[in-house]
């Protein structure tokens, strides 16, 4: 299978997805349990991961125990948000509310 560099990758690489430790942020809006798993937009300056993706309803960042490709769904539970990540602009991945 071709990849959008054009590199030939077997269905196992393409498969495997990147993991990611999670520390907490001290995001106080939902519970102790969920912490590691939101943290605070800092605003223009922010550069987000490919295991985060930004709210559009709250502007919260989202975080993932591993990495995110569009079609994969998150929770945003500050704002009770059901969200699709897609590919936006310029390879960036951003999220959609989900209908």
């Amino acid at each position: 299978m071709t990849d959008p560099l054009g590199e030939v990758r077997s269905t196992e690489e393409q498969a495997a997805r990147q993991r990611f430790v999670l520390d907490d942020t001290g995001f106080d809006e939902v519970p102790k349990k969920y912490r590691r798993f939101y943290r605070k937009w800092g605003g223009v300056n922010d550069v987000l991961a490919p295991n985060e993706v930004l709210c559009p309803v709250c502007k919260v960042v989202i975080r993932s125990t591993r990495e995110l490709r569009p079609g994969d769904r998150v929770y945003c539970m500050p704002c009770m948000s059901r969200l699709v990540v897609t590919l936006g602009e310029g390879g960036r991945l951003e999220a959609v509310v989900a209908y």
